[in-house]
């Protein structure tokens, strides 16, 4: 293992997109991360196309990097298992409801008797205390609970579903930062500890500019009353031909200039006007102007202008960017059969220790015996506990 996380071994648990993509990148930067899964109720994220050969993408590209352990932690003999595998693990990560890891005899308490210096980070919706923590909970519902939904969108048409998975994901970084915190206490301390991550908690904290207004100035963000929420003229406009360029023009240098590239000197002086009205009328305006002109023309306005106006890309345009492909973040990932599968790469870079891309996520159980044989079991003994349906 290479990296700046190869001292780091975890044991995951956790499914769907939260704990998978959080030890995807400590996967990506070295860490030796196994997937301990349910061999009877496989992680959805399996079943989700598109399919390379019989291979979920996303899937692919979560599990890039890590070992899968097939384990039925109903089985009578699974915390006994577990117990031994986290004497040689420093993480743990799960993502089950608060007291489901406790009920199934590998809890915190558990698994810290066996490993006194293990970290173990548990992902909820809620998180572990207060009266919501044993409520479910998905991406858009802990979006609109965190008050980013209500001033997102428009004001006629509502919130949007998203695109990307703000809580998820950012539930994720919130995760790593979390453990690596962790590690550094006990790399002072000797002592592991609990590391409680609430998906509520990390979209909240994404919200916390919007809810200073609430907690600071008493008031309520909406939609499009705000610079950066459409009240004002930073937004996306529609060029004649249907796509799209982002304005984000906030700055005076950048608006002056803006409108000098769209021949509309005279909007210079309305750019900052207080009046919802006045900035409506801007906003027609930019709209009018905007559609007059297709992308490409509009593109060669602005390509040799630095204004903060881009274009609204598709995915397939983003990965073919110039920056994606110089920062090498589209890489080749090794395929277990030959050949390789395109997928979005880290995104950190170190002037020490790049990530490594190993594999793409695999089988369910496909490493099962060799990470049991790494505890000292013989084939036979293994071959035996397969028989009893520990591993199912």
């Amino acid at each position: 293992m290479v990296g700046p996380l190869a001292s780091l071994k975890i044991l995951d648990f956790s499914t769907l997109i939260p704990g998978p993509f959080a030890s995807m990148l400590l996967a990506d930067l070295g860490a030796d991360v196994v997937r301990v899964e349910a061999p009877h109720r496989p992680d959805l994220v399996r079943m989700t196309p598109p399919f390379d050969g019989e291979r979920s993408a996303w899937h692919s590209t979560l599990n890039r990097n890590k070992r899968s352990l097939a384990l039925d932690l109903k089985h009578p003999d699974a915390p006994a298992l577990v117990r031994q595998l986290v004497q040689t693990y420093d993480i743990v990560l799960e993502q089950f409801r608060p007291g489901v890891m406790e009920r199934l005899g590998v809890g915190y308490e558990s698994l810290r008797a066996a490993n006194p210096r293990l970290i173990y980070c548990a992902i909820s919706a809620y998180g572990q205390t207060g009266p919501w923590r044993d409520r479910a909970g998905h991406d858009i519902n802990l979006v609109a609970q965190s008050g980013i939904a209500s001033h997102s969108g428009y004001a006629a048409s509502g919130p949007p579903p998203l695109g990307v998975q703000i809580a998820d994901v950012g539930s994720s970084f919130t995760a790593i930062t979390g453990l690596l915190a962790a590690v550094i206490h006990r790399q002072q301390t000797g002592e592991g500890q609990f590391v409680d991550v609430s998906m509520f908690d990390a979209a909240l904290s994404w919200n916390a500019l919007a809810a200073s207004q609430y907690l600071v100035g008493g008031v309520e963000p909406a939609r499009e009353t705000g610079m950066l929420n459409g009240g004002g003229f930073y937004g996306y406009y529609r060029t004649r031909d249907g796509s799209y360029l982002a304005v984000g023009s906030l700055e005076p240098k950048f608006w002056t200039g803006f409108c000098q590239a769209i021949d509309r000197p005279d909007l210079v002086e309305l750019g900052y006007d207080p009046d919802p009205e006045v900035q409506a009328q801007l906003k027609a305006a930019i709209h009018a102007t905007i559609g007059e002109h297709t992308l490409a023309e509009w593109r060669a306005v602005f390509d040799p202008l630095d204004l903060c106006v881009e274009p609204v890309l598709t995915s397939g345009e983003a990965c073919a960017h110039p920056q994606t492909q110089a920062r090498a973040m589209v890489v080749d990932v090794p395929k277990p059969e030959g050949g390789v599968q395109r997928q979005v790469g880290a995104p950190i870079r170190f002037s020490v220790g790049e990530p490594v891309y190993r594999h793409v996520g695999t089988t369910l159980g496909e490493h099962t015996a060799e990470i049991i044989g790494e505890l000292g079991y013989s084939d036979a003994e293994i071959a035996s506990m397969q028989t009893c349906g520990l591993f199912g």
